[in-house]
Parts: C-alpha cells; structure tokens; sequence
C-alpha cells in the first residue's frame, strides 16, 4: 500500500459521501457535493503523478485507478440525471456512461490478447476526461436553468462529443486484431 493507492481508495470512498450530500435537504449540499467531486477529481490526477514521480506503480493501482475514476463519474453522473431529469443531460451522461463501459471491456479484452498498449489513454481522452470532470463539478454545483449550469451541459455535450471520438478511435486501433478473432 502506497499514497497513489491509498488517493485511488479515498476516492471510491468518497462515492457514498458525494450521494448522501447530494440528497441533503440544505442549501450548501450542492456546492458541498461539487467540492467533493473536485477533490476527488484532484486525486484522480495526483495519484497518477505521485505514482510515476515516485516510481510506485503497482499493478493493483493499475486496475483499481481507472474503475474509481468510471464509478465516481457514473455515479456523479447518474445523480444529475435524476437531478436533472431531461433528455438533453440524459443523453450525453448516458453516451460518456455507454462509451467507458464499451472501452473498459476492449481494454480487457485487448489485455488478454497481450496488446493493450494497442488502445492505451490518448490526449483525446484526456481532454475528455478534463471537460467531463468540470462539467460534472459545474453541474453538481449549480442549480438547473442558471447561466453556469447552462454552461456545464454545453461542456458536457463537449465531452460526450470527444468521448465518442475517442471511442472511434479506441475501436479504429483495436479493429485489426478484433476481426481476426471473429
């Protein structure tokens, strides 16, 4: 156990505290929650520098860290849906959700062929990840129909528009070696 990974699990711990403020019948819940998503956001980068600067990759942080950062997006996610309740965040939030369940199970997939340096994070999904994680702080923070919310979901159609590039592009690399095993 070393500080990456102990910033990867404070992260999914955070996922039950960033709900339960969400549902908080309080004024401060939604700026609260966007905090937490903020710090868990922060984590999310931090732990993937400290883990390369102080050469303490593991392979456990390997698997862990990408499954902490999709549980707290989809779940964020998922609790604006709700929040939200219109099709116009539906779709986008559904299209991010969609795209790293499908790119998750080809990363798998790949690794068991042994080439999942085949359809490794590109700046693509980087940029992605950047827009969606502010979107979703700006979402959580702010109440639906003001100018800043308004702003998220135009960042979150950004995001969903590159997390279906990023996807083509995933699926383009990864197609050589998925039509030879149909």
């Amino acid at each position: 156990m070393n500080i990456p990974n102990i910033l990867t699990l404070a992260r999914i711990a955070f996922i039950p505290l960033l709900v339960m403020v969400f549902y908080l019948p309080f004024s401060w819940s939604m700026p609260l929650a966007a905090g937490l998503f903020a710090i868990a956001s922060i984590t999310d980068w931090l732990d993937g520098y400290l883990a390369r600067r102080w050469d303490q990759s593991t392979p456990f942080g390997a698997f862990l860290d990408p499954v902490a950062d999709k549980l707290m997006v989809a779940v964020a996610l998922a609790l604006l849906i709700e929040r939200y309740d219109a099709i116009w965040l539906t779709l986008p939030a559904l299209v991010i959700i969609g795209r790293e369940i499908v790119i998750s199970a080809l990363r798998e997939w790949m690794a068991e062929m042994g080439k999942r340096g085949t359809v490794a994070v590109s700046w693509i999904g980087k940029y992605k990840t950047t827009l969606q994680m502010v979107s979703i702080f700006i979402l959580l923070g702010f109440s639906p129909g003001s100018l800043i919310a308004n702003l998220g979901v135009l960042t979150l159609f950004v995001a969903a528009a590159l997390t279906l590039w990023s996807m083509v592009q995933y699926l383009r690399a990864a197609w050589p070696h998925l039509s030879r095993a149909m």
